[in-house]
């Protein structure tokens, strides 16, 4: 090589130092760049934790410990959409929607078909709901169940019945009846229920038809969507002190200006930029709070079924096999009372007392 051109030693060092300093720099935003979204890895989860439970953060933000199933077939309800995977909960959430299909069926509702509740261990979902993610909601079909069980394939493809007509945004009156509001009546006479998430015409439906009583209304809360089911949403449970709480409801019945405003043009107006991404997508394990990595990280128990919740008593179960350390027999209490929420998720509990989104956002 010609002298001429050959790099002398200073600009070899130069090149060198400059090429180090490249290398470095790609190694440090390579796990950024590498790090996985948040709904990626819970919903890559089939079992939860085998730990007490405890919700962690927000209901839009966050994951939950301890969780049970509810199990897919029961006396007064039946489970929809099993392929999803979304038929877990905070114990006290699951013991609640069992009472309230106990209680329903008492009412004159057929029993529940239940959709979404949350994912093993909570956190934001693949697909669907903003919210869902710390145990505390769940999804209530107002499709009456059939009088048979259903087959998986049947579970998976049913429609459910559209009860709002999608130009008036008003009830469909030939489909809705005193048992509908019966139902949702119940939901909200129970005091760990904060709110109910319907479609606004639901909402007005109600304020027009129901007499006597109407402080339970207050539950009943408008929002997009929510047109074949309703959202069922508790308070954070004892045992939770990371748990963060949404606002409390108005007192008043909420059949006035605020529900007005569902029915002007306001709020049905085509979202400017449909194709943004969903906070769901870019949500990082940063974004969450810090204890949902322990969650993630935390054993499970050996099976789904281990961590079924039966007749109103948790089985108890543990991470893997302990042969040396038989297991306690589950138990039940009678009487009503809420679930101990402090209580391990996997220890016998007490009984809770006798016998897809629409077009907007779903930013509940």
């Amino acid at each position: 090589m010609n002298s001429a051109i050959r790099p002398s030693p200073g600009r070899s060092s130069l090149l060198a130092t400059a090429l180090g300093m490249l290398a470095l720099t790609a190694l440090a935003v390579q796990p950024a760049a590498a790090e996985e979204r948040a709904k990626d890895l819970f919903g890559a989860e089939k079992l939860p934790t085998a730990t007490a439970p405890q919700s962690f953060g927000f209901y839009s933000k966050g994951c939950f410990a301890g969780g049970v199933a509810i199990p897919m077939d029961g006396p007064t309800w039946q489970v929809m959409r099993p392929s999803r995977n979304r038929r877990w909960g905070h114990p006290a959430m699951i013991a609640l929607i069992e009472k309230l299909s106990r209680d329903a069926v008492a009412d004159g509702w057929p029993g529940l078909l239940i959709g979404d509740i949350a994912q093993p261990r909570g956190g934001p979902m693949t697909t669907g709901h903003a919210s869902h993610q710390i145990g505390l909601d769940a999804d209530i079909w107002l499709t009456p169940m059939p009088d048979r069980t259903m087959t998986r394939a049947q579970r998976e493809n049913m429609s459910a019945t559209l009860m709002v007509d999608e130009k008036t945004h008003l009830v469909k009156d030939a489909l809705w009846t005193p048992q509908h509001t019966a139902l949702l009546k119940r939901a909200a006479s129970y005091p760990q229920v904060e709110r109910i998430l319907v479609n606004p015409g639901i909402k007005k439906k109600l304020c027009d038809t129901v007499k006597g009583d109407r402080s339970w209304l207050r539950k009943i809360r408008p929002f997009w969507g929510h047109d074949y089911h309703f959202h069922m949403r508790i308070g954070c449970q004892p045992g939770s002190p990371n748990c963060k709480a949404q606002e409390t409801t108005p007192d008043d019945d909420g059949c006035g200006k605020p529900l007005a405003w569902w029915f002007t043009e306001e709020p049905w107006r085509p979202n400017k930029n449909p194709d943004a991404p969903k906070a769901r997508d870019l949500m990082m394990m940063a974004n969450l709070p810090k204890e949902c990595r322990a969650v993630l990280d935390a054993p499970g128990p050996a099976s789904a079924e281990a961590a079924t919740y039966h007749s109103g008593a948790v089985p108890v179960a543990v991470a893997g096999p302990e042969p040396e350390t038989p297991s306690q027999p589950a138990t039940t209490a009678s009487g009503g009372g809420d679930l101990p929420g402090a209580a391990n998720a996997f220890a016998a509990t007490p009984r809770m007392g006798a016998p897809v989104p629409r077009p907007r956002p779903p930013v509940n």
